[in-house]
């Protein structure tokens, strides 16, 4: 911990306590909860439950920062292209990689363990609705992030480029939804990921040589959830917030997902069952239906009709 400020050290225990609260000036609060392992389809029910709360102005709303780990899982965003994804489905089952459709902006990319994921739900129109802006605050709160752990990284500018960068060496991706101001998807920072898993994609179009993460270029493995902490003081101070940190519970959502040590010394088991889509377990897409079953043009919760027609090109 010793790139870690005090400020930090102090918090860490906090992220899965209710009690253990962020203390700033700025008077509208953000709710941050550290939860553990979570499968992507989890992940992405939690956000628009969340979402659908803050659309309907419902009492116990409020803006809501999850930090989490994710097993092993290609997402295939609305611009990404047939070939983006590299495997075929034997390297992918050999890995146990997972492929899933999502509603954010970009391309492909991974998230696996050793990697924190935020997803912000944020009411953009409250205080900030411009989307340039709310991507570069969140490259910003990605910067001061890893300046604590010692690395030194810059936001990306040309659109090829968003997230955050270490020289040529992007350590960390950006991609968002955003419908009628509330926000969700968000960051996928690389902490103490296996950076080879990224060699079955085209990583938000670059080649997988391009990622890097802070325990490569620091040479020393830091614990997901001192990350996420760090993380959510950044985001705080970036975007003006008084920071409570909670327990999963507090969400106050039906099967929550519940807070625990997310390790990367092993892969845990996928956890995608019951969910609210099926996982896509090859690639490339047009093998969706073949090996799956499933209608490639059916419409996922909380998001729009994805790729409707396959042969359709993908959207700009």
């Amino acid at each position: 911990m010793g790139f870690v400020n005090q400020t930090t050290r102090r918090r860490l225990a906090g992220m899965v306590e209710m009690g253990a609260n962020a203390v700033h000036d700025a008077a509208t609060p953000i709710r941050a909860a550290w939860l553990g392992r979570v499968g992507y389809e989890r992940g992405v029910e939690l956000q628009e439950k969340i979402r659908q709360r803050i659309l309907n102005r419902e009492p116990e709303a409020m803006d809501t920062l999850l930090l989490l780990e994710h097993p092993p899982t290609y997402t295939v965003g609305r611009n990404c292209d047939r070939s983006d994804v590299l495997a075929d489905p034997g390297w992918l089952r050999q890995r146990g990689i997972t492929v899933a459709e999502c509603d954010r902006g970009g391309r492909a990319t991974y998230h696996g363990p050793g990697q924190l994921v935020g997803y912000p739900v944020l009411d953009l129109g409250r205080d900030r609705r411009g989307v340039r802006a709310y991507v570069r605050d969140l490259q910003e709160v990605l910067v001061r992030t890893v300046a604590a752990f010692g690395v030194t990284a810059v936001g990306g500018e040309e659109r090829e480029r968003i997230g955050v960068w270490v020289g040529s060496r992007k350590i960390a991706s950006i991609g968002i939804h955003i419908r009628r101001w509330v926000t969700t998807h968000g960051f996928a920072l690389n902490v103490s990921t296996e950076l080879g898993d990224f060699s079955g994609i085209l990583s938000c179009g670059f080649d997988a040589g391009v990622m890097t993460s802070i325990e490569e270029l620091t040479g020393r493995r830091f614990g997901l959830q001192e990350v996420a902490t760090a993380s959510a003081d950044a985001f705080a101070e970036v975007f003006g917030r008084r920071l409570v940190t909670v327990a999963p519970a507090a969400l106050g959502l039906a099967r929550e997902a519940s807070a625990g040590s997310a390790t990367s010394e092993s892969r845990a088991p996928n956890p995608l069952a019951g969910s609210v889509f099926r996982p896509i377990p090859a690639s490339p897409w047009s093998l969706r239906r073949e090996l799956t079953g499933s209608d490639p043009r059916r419409k996922l919760p909380g998001s729009e009709r994805l790729a409707a027609a396959r042969g359709r090109s993908p959207e700009p």
